[in-house]
């Protein structure tokens, strides 16, 4: 290779990663859509393949009318899950003598068992002065989400229009010989299709049992715990224990020690293994994931991507590790 031609190679590959990187940092803002994109695509292409090769449907139409089922089946369920949610909150009793009391009753019980004043002046203006900050981020994340559904219909339209030349051009670029170009998409639509179908079956399964438990041991408003239970399963190691050890705790400081005791018991034999049992359950069946990818992936996910890095951030870590095996496998043993 000449000196002008490998000028040209190290020039233009200078050039595609400074307009990458700009281009990525300015498209920060509607991740979560385009990567909901790339999920939908995985779990409806098949459909889309079927539908137009098999069946020789327009592709365009196709693509419309598996956008109104993506609209159907994901969109509307969700949206039907935050309706819910802001009804049971409207539903509770807004009295501010019957909200306050509750808090001071606590806050004296703290008070004479530990001598800590929560109710101290600093105290409260600590959270007066957060509360507006916490307005500011609900407001932003709900014009966010608002934003990024667009996005997310916007790009998995000419996903399934793209279709196979798509597949085929990404798989061009990838770093890898066929076999493992290969196994590394198998992963990848593994992954995606185990978290993007387990991780809310898991959230709905365990917020239902999580549900039943507060109905029996009288926990306070129990259905919106139970929803609340839901996402706090995407936690990981932590989970549901955000929701009921604090209600436990509630519950024996008001004086129901037996009840209290009893929901706690509940969560631990009942709640967490229903969360082990059914997670790994499905992670064995659709993915064979080590769970320490899958705790970490959560972690590391939720901080870059927010909420789709519960399906991308373990994925993100499972390529990782990938790689470094298939360095291990072609260069260093190789040389051995």
């Amino acid at each position: 290779m000449s000196l002008k031609e490998q000028y040209w190679r190290y020039s233009l590959v200078a050039i595609i990663l400074l307009l990458g990187i700009l281009i990525f940092f300015q498209i920060l803002p509607f991740f979560s859509g385009i990567l909901g994109a790339m999920t939908i695509y995985i779990l409806l292409r098949n459909q889309m393949l079927y539908l137009t090769e098999k069946k020789r449907m327009k592709r365009s139409i196709m693509a419309i009318l598996l956008l109104c089922e993506t609209i159907l089946c994901f969109l509307i369920p969700l949206s039907l899950v935050v309706w819910v949610f802001v009804n049971k909150l409207q539903a509770i009793n807004l009295d501010p003598h019957s909200l306050v009391a509750p808090v001071e009753h606590v806050a004296d019980l703290i008070q004479e068992k530990v001598g800590y004043d929560v109710l101290s002046r600093e105290n409260i203006d600590t959270i007066l002065s957060v509360l507006p900050k916490i307005g500011q981020v609900l407001m932003g994340s709900i014009s966010s989400f608002a934003i990024n559904v667009v996005v997310l219909l916007f790009v998995l339209y000419f996903m399934l229009i793209g279709g196979k030349s798509m597949e085929a051009y990404v798989n061009d670029l990838l770093p890898f010989n066929q076999r493992n170009k290969k196994n590394m998409l198998h992963e990848f639509n593994m992954i995606v299709k185990s978290n993007a179908i387990g991780i809310p079956l898991l959230a709905v399964i365990q917020g239902a049992i999580a549900m039943v438990g507060y109905f029996i041991f009288g926990a306070p408003s129990p259905v919106l715990w139970g929803f609340v239970s839901c996402f706090a399963t995407i936690i990981p190691i932590v989970g549901t224990a955000l929701i009921w050890a604090p209600l436990a705790l509630y519950m024996g400081m008001t004086g129901h020690w037996g009840m209290a005791i009893g929901l706690a018991i509940y969560a631990l034999v009942v709640i967490a293994n229903v969360d082990n049992l059914v997670r790994f359950m499905l992670q064995k069946k659709m993915a064979d994931t080590h769970p320490l990818i899958t705790i970490f992936g959560v972690v590391i996910g939720l901080s870059l991507f927010g909420f789709m890095g519960v399906i991308f951030g373990p994925l993100l870590l499972s390529i990782f590790v990938f790689c470094v095996n298939i360095f291990k496998e072609e260069y260093l043993e190789g040389r051995n």
